[in-house]
């Protein structure tokens, strides 16, 4: 996967050398050269001086070939514009922004740019919405015998209804995120596109789930 992340703060940086040890492909944008110090000394992406929402220095950073933009800069709304220029001009497939101010980060998860907040943990949180298509376990409960995950509701599920996926004592819907809020189901909710789902699993059924959600 080919990231481009804009903002070398801590949180970028604790991204960028996350994904770079991964082995995918990093760039990163900051007006500020010193700020690439944060990297690891063995990193080999690409280190652009600029804004992120210049599109001459989003070209430079690689954008029309990534995979995904993180906006993770100091700024709520540099976040915000860059974040919509990837998505709406250079059709990025997934962009996600930090966004301090949570009115806002709700009005923009509603124009299809996914937001997150402040936090130590926020770099794994991204980097689970990079790669939420994949299975992704968060906790497990007691000796393993009952798994939550968390994924991105998959095509074939858009438009069922949660107890399609449901299984008595053995799957269970137990919370959707949608447009970055959170709510119980009920068996008769219907998915929508871009939900997120934090499903329990019995340790016996995780193969049952994973066929489940591949369709």
């Amino acid at each position: 996967m080919y990231v481009v992340i804009m903002g070398c703060g801590r949180l970028g940086a604790r991204l960028a050398n996350l994904l770079f040890v991964e082995g995918h492909e990093v760039a990163v944008i900051d007006r500020d050269e010193d700020a690439f110090r944060r990297l690891r000394k063995d990193f080999k992406g690409e280190k652009v001086i600029g804004v992120g929402f210049d599109r001459e220095v989003l070209e430079k950073a690689g954008i029309k070939k990534a995979d995904a933009f993180v906006a993770v800069s100091r700024g709520d709304n540099h976040n915000i514009v860059s974040a919509i220029i990837a998505k709406n001009i250079f059709r990025v497939p997934r962009v996600v922004a930090r966004i301090y101010d949570q009115e806002r980060a709700k009005l923009y998860w509603k124009l299809g740019v996914p937001t997150v907040a402040p936090g130590v943990w926020a770099s794994n949180k991204i980097r689970d919405y990079l790669f939420h298509y994949e299975l992704k376990e968060r906790v497990n409960f007691g000796n393993a015998e009952v798994e939550l995950f968390e994924i991105e509701c998959p095509p074939h599920l858009v438009g069922r209804a949660v107890a399609d996926l449901n299984v008595p004592q053995e799957i269970l819907v137990g919370v959707i995120v949608r447009e970055g809020e959170a709510f119980i189901p009920t068996p008769g909710s219907r998915f929508e596109e871009g939900d997120i789902l934090q499903v329990l699993v019995s340790s016996q059924a995780i193969p049952k789930f994973e066929e489940a959600i591949k369709g």
